[in-house]
């Protein structure tokens, strides 16, 4: 029992964990399927300019060669990331950089 002068904090207990180390009552959120989308960059360019494109033309994007790209989930800036090879064969990203929302 604490003495005049010291005051007792209640115990929290550990929330319990799922097996990938969430909570669990998110669990029920695990299997919404989700769109990601990895932006290599973006252009403006005018219909009739469009129209001029054909088999070989290069379109120049706001990005330079090296720099991040930004990752989306269902069209929300989540990340930023560097294009990585899987297995030698297909694309992928490692993640460098969680974005801050701007709702908070």
């Amino acid at each position: 029992m604490p003495g005049p002068d010291q005051t007792q904090t209640p115990t929290q207990e550990p929330a319990e964990t799922s097996e990938i180390g969430y909570p669990k009552e998110l669990e029920a959120v695990y299997d919404i399927s989700v769109t990601v989308s990895a932006v290599l960059g973006k252009a403006t360019m005018q219909v009739n300019q469009l129209l001029k494109l054909g088999r070989g033309a290069v379109v120049e994007l706001d990005r330079k060669l090296g720099e991040a790209i930004d990752i989306y989930v269902n069209n929300r800036l989540i990340a930023r990331g560097e294009v990585v090879m899987v297995d030698d064969v297909k694309l992928g990203i490692t993640m460098t950089e969680i974005v801050k929302s701007e709702r908070q």
